[in-house]
């Protein structure tokens, strides 16, 4: 990795004026910009003026100790890197140091190898800590609850009692609510969010293969397990594990869970030792398990172990208050990501979205939302770019539609639903006539002359489809 390709702000507070000058050439050669005094006062006003990514400092100044200029250098900035720089140092001196948030401690004469080293290695690390907390602050927004209304309310207002419990939850709710989102949630919210969120869809793995999923086994333990494999419950140690669709759990499993649960310990397949483990545990399911109870479907015992906090996701249709921020969120989440502009919902839009019923619930809406993001090239997106089926409620109250059921003749009819239909397909693909004749199952061509017997070409849209037509023709 060449040092050249990494952008810092150096400053050297050193009273050898040989040591400043030295320094500041060769960091200067590779690129960094270097700033230098000759005394601690001077070093901490260029530090609040410039602040520089690295620090040398000399044990001893003329005018302060270099472990009092060292603490206020941390006061001024605590994510300074800083790199003490002693001729005659003791390892006592480099200790305290150390604690008072020294990153390093090099001899003088100084190697300027490992000047370079040090200085390239500490302003990668800086990069990686700026990438993760990028990455922890794009999870964060990614596992965010929306909303004003009071259902939702109620349920931020339970994650932020619980995610400092160890308590069992078990979240309920159609699919599409957002339960692996609470789930997530609540994990980066409790004392455990630096340990891992390990997360198992129960009803996507075979009976066969549950158990060695969730406890894990030896090798040879059954056919085709050639190496001892960790299951999820040692993977989550310390950490949350997210039970995805719990309820479609077999009976068998449920009873090696409940002892897991029970006693913090598992036994992996195939071996008689026992493991003690430290795993909080999520559960959710779109089942009512009580009635699955009643079916014989689901251990009683189990589900009052694992229903200690519920926590129940009301459907979107029921908050359909909380639409527009929603959407609007994931637009914006969207447009960073795709690197595109962030597009605005009209008015006339959002009454849209609130008129469907979101049987996807937010899932179907963030999936609108990112097609939106991409297929419609407006800054605004009107009503008309809301794909079949969510626009259907503008065309179901849409009086011409209403009128051709008044309509005794079959011909006049038939030729007013065809204008209908093929004006809301065409809006559906943004006005583009080659995508909605394949949507449609037409010849390009055929369309055309239906789009030109409706009256739904303007004149310029005429004589381009010609020229196109003409084109393909010959």
């Amino acid at each position: 990795m060449n040092t050249s390709q990494i952008s810092g702000k150096i400053l050297v507070i050193d009273d050898e004026k040989d040591i400043c000058s030295t320094l500041s050439g060769i960091l200067s050669d590779e690129g960094y910009k270097v700033i230098s005094a000759n005394t601690a006062e001077m070093g901490l006003k260029l530090a609040k003026r410039e602040l520089p990514d690295v620090c040398f400092l000399d044990v001893w100044l003329p005018d302060s100790e270099g472990t009092e200029t060292l603490e206020k250098l941390r006061n001024i900035n605590p994510d300074l890197y800083i790199i003490m720089m002693s001729g005659h140092a003791n390892i006592e001196t480099a200790v305290k140091c150390t604690r008072l948030g020294a990153t390093d401690f090099i001899e003088k004469p100084l190697s300027l190898e490992k000047v370079l080293l040090n200085v390239q290695n500490i302003l990668h690390l800086k990069d990686l800590k700026f990438e993760n907390q990028n990455l922890k602050n794009r999870v964060e927004k990614k596992y965010t609850l929306l909303g004003t209304s009071q259902a939702l309310k109620d349920i931020i207002s339970t994650v932020e009692m619980v995610a400092n419990r160890n308590t069992t939850i078990l979240i309920t709710g159609e699919n599409g609510t957002g339960k692996e989102n609470v789930a997530r949630l609540i994990h980066q919210k409790s004392a455990r969010s630096a340990k891992p969120f390990i997360a198992i869809n129960c009803a996507a793995i075979p009976d066969e293969l549950i158990e060695s999923e969730l406890f894990g086994h030896e090798k040879g333990a059954f056919t085709g397990a050639h190496t001892a494999k960790r299951g999820k419950f040692e993977l989550a140690h310390n950490g949350t594990l997210f039970l995805d669709e719990i309820g479609d759990m077999s009976l068998k499993t449920q009873s090696k869970l409940l002892r897991a649960l029970q006693e913090q310990k598992i036994e992996r397949v195939g071996s008689d030792e026992t493991i003690t483990v430290d795993t909080r545990i999520i559960a959710a399911t779109n089942k009512n398990l009580e009635e699955e109870i009643k079916k014989g479907n689901f251990r009683e015992d189990l589900f009052y172990r694992i229903n200690v906090i519920p926590i129940i996701l009301p459907p979107l249709r029921q908050r359909k208050e909380d639409i527009e921020l929603i959407s609007s969120h994931y637009l914006s989440l969207f447009s960073v990501e795709n690197s595109i502009k962030n597009k605005k919902l009209s008015t006339s839009a959002i009454q849209v979205l609130k008129s469907y019923s979101w049987p996807g619930n937010v899932r179907e809406l963030k999936n609108i939302m990112e097609r939106l993001s991409i297929m419609v090239s407006a800054d605004i997106i009107e009503a008309q770019h809301l794909p079949y089926p969510i626009n259907n409620i503008k065309y179901e109250k849409n009086e011409e539609f209403e009128n051709l059921f008044l309509s005794s003749d079959y011909k006049e009819a038939r030729a007013k639903f065809e204008k209908i239909y093929i004006q809301r397909k065409l809006e559906e693909f943004d006005g583009n006539v080659s995508k909605t004749a394949d949507a449609m199952g037409m010849e390009r061509s055929h369309l055309y002359r239906k789009m030109k017997q409706l009256e739904l070409l303007n004149d310029s849209e005429k004589s381009t489809e010609e020229e196109k037509i003409n084109e393909n023709n010959n």
